[in-house]
């Protein structure tokens, strides 16, 4: 359903691999599991960042949160369709970009946002342990 013409539609779009259709050729459920398991890594290594850091620093924490809110919004579908839902079709000119969801928006925004609050930290290791912790 065209919702800006020559630029943006409403699709419906069933993705049973990972980003871009990785692991789409893959048995159903192979794919699935071993997606499910890697969204579940990575949802606890992006806990044990966000635990790690000062409460000052506000931009790594909110991109982290995006990160974190994406790969659980995936990771809800995989668990209960065994596939993600994408249905945002960006596209101009020829150029079409693959279909995607708001979950694959919170992830991509929040690891741009990531990668400029840790090119601002000059030096400094924001993961580093706390004193005292």
């Amino acid at each position: 359903m065209p919702v800006i013409e020559g630029w943006f539609d409403l699709t419906h779009a069933r993705n049973t691999g990972a980003a871009f259709g990785l692991l789409a050729g893959e048995r159903r459920a192979v794919g699935s599991y071993v997606l499910i398991v890697f969204s579940l890594a990575a949802v606890g290594f992006i806990v044990h960042l966000l635990r790690r850091l000062a409460d000052t620093d506000t931009g790594l924490i909110l991109s982290l949160t995006f990160i974190l809110a994406g790969a659980l919004g995936n990771l809800i579908d995989r668990v209960f369709h065994g596939e993600v839902i994408d249905f945002l079709d960006v596209y101009w000119n020829g150029y079409h970009w693959p279909a995607f969801n708001v979950a694959d928006s919170f992830i991509t925004v929040g690891a741009v946002l990531c990668l400029w609050c840790l090119m601002r930290t000059k030096g400094r290791d924001p993961f580093a342990p706390r004193q005292g912790t």
